[in-house]
């Protein structure tokens, strides 16, 4: 199961960001390109193990967009994303993000108050930015009936569990100059 991307995992080019071991693959990065059957694969295990009665996904710019997008269209659920520009709409929630290699403010518009939401990305490592979209969305009263993300890297996923939240995850990895490993 999950051949596709464990396979294009394991031939992901690594890059040092000062001592951060940063993976390259198009799940993560849209680079080199994205191929339409690992698209597949990933958004049909999402679907095997993710709560989908839900009234809208909710995922993070930028690269949770493809994994959102094709679970949206599958689904016919809508899709909300999490954004990195300011529109100063009405109701709309600041979200502070920190990653392992950055941070940065992203806005979250068009959650309302008892909106079940399902959370999706493509990689949690750090939990920075998925506690972050949490917080904002239990700020705008949503109900999130449950979290995804498609690789698990690091002891992020463990942090958003400590806070009190399931997260469900495709594939666990390590990282270091030397490539990438799957752990489960």
């Amino acid at each position: 199961m999950l051949d596709r991307l464990k396979t294009s995992l394991l031939n992901a080019p690594v890059v040092m960001r000062g001592k951060y071991a940063y993976f390259i693959h198009p799940i993560s990065d849209g680079v080199p390109q994205l191929a339409p059957e690992l698209i597949r694969e990933v958004v049909t295990s999402i679907l095997k193990i993710a709560n989908l009665d839900v009234d809208k996904i909710v995922t993070i710019e930028a690269m949770g967009i493809h994994v959102g997008t094709a679970l949206s269209l599958t689904t016919d659920i809508p899709l909300v994303i999490l954004r990195k520009r300011k529109y100063n709409l009405p109701g709309e929630i600041a979200v502070h993000q920190v990653t392992g290699y950055s941070k940065g403010e992203l806005y979250l518009n068009g959650v309302d108050e008892g909106d079940n939401v399902l959370i999706v990305d493509d990689v949690v490592s750090t939990g920075g930015t998925m506690i972050a979209t949490i917080q904002a969305l239990e700020k705008a009263g949503a109900i999130i009936q449950d979290i995804v993300a498609v690789i698990e890297r690091g002891d992020g996923a463990e942090k958003v569990r400590a806070e009190g939240y399931d997260i469900k995850t495709l594939v666990k990895i390590d990282v270091d100059e030397n490539g990438v490993k799957i752990l489960s």
